[in-house]
């Protein structure tokens, strides 16, 4: 755990941009409070995602609420309604969310989006926010990992991060598809 807590503090200190010897003045604590809350967000967001990504794998809100020291019902209350009104509008739209997917068939998906112009933004449980674009998008998958500089150096950007995931996106440089083409 204090592995853990040094990694978030470290990660704290440089997204306020102090260095580890720097005296502190008053600007530099708002700059923590600001960087502390960030990293707040973050964790709440990668806690809702490990415990989404938890669900869809099987496990139970009992053993959910155990882990989290709370009562299933606790667990449930708390994380199972979030992002779970997902609603897709039309495809002519310049913003949609394509849903409902699983793990098992979201790939699939995002690639019949991406020929269609559709690169994804944000996800959500079991939904993916996707904006619409003139060019077709390759999509990928891959575990959360710190650097994805090889990523980067094969034109892969982040379209977002989903913890455990990191959905990559890329742009294919030749018209979008059309629907019924």
């Amino acid at each position: 755990m204090t592995d853990l807590a040094d990694a978030i503090g470290r990660a704290v200190l440089a997204d306020a941009g102090i260095g580890p010897e720097q005296a502190l003045t008053d600007g530099d604590h708002i700059a923590l409070v600001a960087a502390g809350a960030r990293a707040e967000h973050e964790v709440r967001a990668i806690l809702q995602s490990a415990v989404t990504a938890a669900r869809a794998g099987g496990a139970s809100w009992a053993r959910i609420g155990s882990e989290l020291g709370m009562t299933r019902q606790a667990a449930q209350q708390r994380f199972g309604g979030a992002g779970s009104s997902r609603v897709a509008v039309g495809d002519l739209a310049a913003e949609r969310w394509l849903g409902p997917v699983t793990a098992f068939d979201e790939m699939a998906e995002l690639e019949l989006a991406g020929r269609a112009g559709w690169r994804t933004v944000e996800a959500g449980t079991l939904a993916h926010r996707m904006v619409r674009t003139d060019t077709q998008w390759e999509h990928r998958r891959i575990l959360w990992r710190a650097s994805l500089a090889v990523e980067h150096a094969d034109g892969w950007e982040v379209g977002c991060r989903a913890f455990p995931w990191i959905y990559l996106v890329r742009d294919r440089g030749v018209p979008a598809v059309t629907p019924g083409e």
